[in-house]
């Protein structure tokens, strides 16, 4: 069993790699709800990657971990041990997580990594100890572990041999296709312990601890997962595994185009992307108002909102179609495409709204390893993370795009309407919503009609109205129609573009100062 984690126990501690849900903190050797909860992670109903479970340390009525720990004493690490190995074989099929035993404040404690099994479903005893052992189901729901009934067990029976392709074994490779470089070069970025140790082990022996080997003694295999972080071709083993950025200077439908192609470890690839797009097609735009000396700045396309796009891809794809992830850039939009789409059980129109949130995930290794980098959060924290960092750039709202086979996962970032405007165009837009149409902007919330937004403007002459504010802000592009094919039609609303909610901003900051 090892003695390191391949986490920072005090990253694992204060819950700032692993969410809470995947921790159990036990204050005490208890091995009927220890084995019910390694049975639970076993399981990983979720997809998640399994837990922790950390006993010696207690916690608070909100299950945050108390400080300094209760601890173990040092002669009971042997007889915890000697059970937890009895206890872990009445597990069906028998499962074994791996140990450590670490220091904190003084204190010892033990920690189980119990990563999703290869052989669910498992089952075990209610009770441990019981003559008459009776076995259940059991899995995670939050940060408690509860019985799988009715149609959850149904559901997790179906699960039978079904492992995630990232945590399967590569038999067409040996153990020898892992790195030990790259391995410890990312032990040490996420702060472990076991980069130190890991230096006098075997490739073998490290892969084991970091769960991306597997296997019997006498034929050990490296994972996929091993083999998409830890090798520097990963394509050798799992063609297209690459990144294709294309940039199209007349559009999409132009003669000319400027493509790189981009191959290696995961965690390299996406960071050798992100800073290639940077250095290449980010651009801030620099806007001067008359009125007073403080400029906005805003991106053409946010940073932020690429990195999630670009991680989630990476994350979700699946990486035995022979299909690379695409980044298509142009003067109006940037478009990540991979494949294949999004899972079923998200329905079309929450995806359109860019609601999606799925229970099963596809890569759960490849999240659990990109996660500890802090390059993901996982959770389906994805698309709102998106749909955030272009709201504070002042961007249009980004368009998620499936087809009814999910075949295909599309996100588009549209350009700030402002990034590619010329001094003179920009400062005629500021004046005209500085000098016209102010008053409109304030008071428009929403989508509003014409005689709501007179009534908020205290107005009443329709012509007066038309001609000084709401021809002006239509013509200026910092408001629009909801419906503009119907122009005279009764239900016609009006509502801020992105363009208006960006000078608006710029108007309210102005006043602040």
């Amino acid at each position: 069993m090892p003695d390191s984690l391949p986490i920072n126990i005090d990253d694992l501690l204060h819950q700032r790699r692993v969410e809470g849900e995947r921790i159990e903190y036990k204050a005490g050797w208890n091995p009927d709800a220890i084995i019910r909860t390694l049975c639970a992670f076993a399981n990983d109903f979720e997809n998640l990657g399994g837990g922790y479970v950390v006993i010696g340390q207690d916690c608070d009525a909100n299950g945050q971990p108390q400080f300094p720990p209760v601890g173990l004493a040092e002669e009971q690490l042997d007889h915890i041990q000697q059970q937890l190995l009895a206890a872990c074989q009445l597990i069906q099929p028998p499962y074994f997580p791996a140990l450590s035993i670490e220091r904190v404040a003084g204190r010892t404690l033990m920690v189980l990594q119990a990563p999703g099994g290869m052989n669910r479903p498992y089952k075990a005893p209610a009770s441990v100890t019981a003559k008459q052992k009776i076995w259940h189901y059991y899995i995670r729901r939050y940060s408690s572990t509860v019985e799988a009934k009715g149609d959850t067990e149904r559901e997790l029976l179906s699960l039978t041999a079904t492992v995630p392709f990232d945590d399967r074994y590569a038999q067409q490779a040996s153990v020898a296709d892992l790195s030990k470089p790259l391995m410890l070069e990312y032990l040490r970025e996420v702060g472990s312990a076991l980069a130190k140790d890991g230096e006098n082990l075997s490739v073998e022996a490290l892969g084991r601890q970091m769960n991306v080997v597997g296997g019997p003694a006498e034929s050990p295999w490296p994972k996929n997962v091993g083999l998409l972080f830890f090798n520097e071709n990963p394509e050798r083993f799992f063609p297209y595994t690459q990144i294709d950025v294309v940039w199209f200077p007349e559009g999409a439908g132009g003669d000319r185009f400027d493509e790189k192609i981009f191959k290696g470890p995961l965690a390299r690839m996406i960071r050798e992307v992100l800073g290639y797009i940077q250095r290449n097609y980010l651009h801030e735009t620099v806007i001067k108002h008359p009125d007073r000396a403080e400029a906005t700045r805003v991106w053409n396309f946010p940073y932020a909102a690429i990195e999630e796009v670009l991680v989630n891809a990476v994350y979700h794809r699946s990486y035995e179609e022979r299909e690379p992830i695409e980044v298509r850039i142009s003067r109006s939009e940037l478009v990540v495409l991979s494949v294949p789409g999004p899972d079923r059980s998200i329905r079309l129109e929450d995806f359109a709204a860019g609601r999606a949130v799925s229970r099963r995930y596809r890569n759960r290794r490849i999240g659990e390893f990109l996660k500890e980098l802090d390059l993901t959060e996982g959770r389906s924290t994805g698309v709102p993370k998106i749909l955030k960092a272009m709201a504070a750039n002042g961007s249009p709202a980004p368009v998620f795009e499936t087809d009814d086979e999910r075949l295909a996962y599309l996100i588009r970032l549209p350009v700030h309407p402002m990034a590619d405007a010329t001094p003179e165009v920009t400062q005629q837009v500021t004046q005209q919503v500085t000098q016209q149409v102010t008053p409109l902007l304030k008071v428009l919330a929403g989508e509003m009609s014409r005689s709501e937004l007179m009534a908020a403007m205290a107005l009443r002459d329709r012509v007066s109205f038309s001609s000084l504010y709401l021809t002006p802000a239509l013509e200026a592009g910092v408001i629009e129609m909801t419906l503009p094919d119907k122009p005279r039609s009764s239900k016609q609303r009006y509502r801020l573009t992105a363009l208006g909610k960006h000078c608006l901003q710029a108007l309210h900051e102005g006043e602040r100062e």
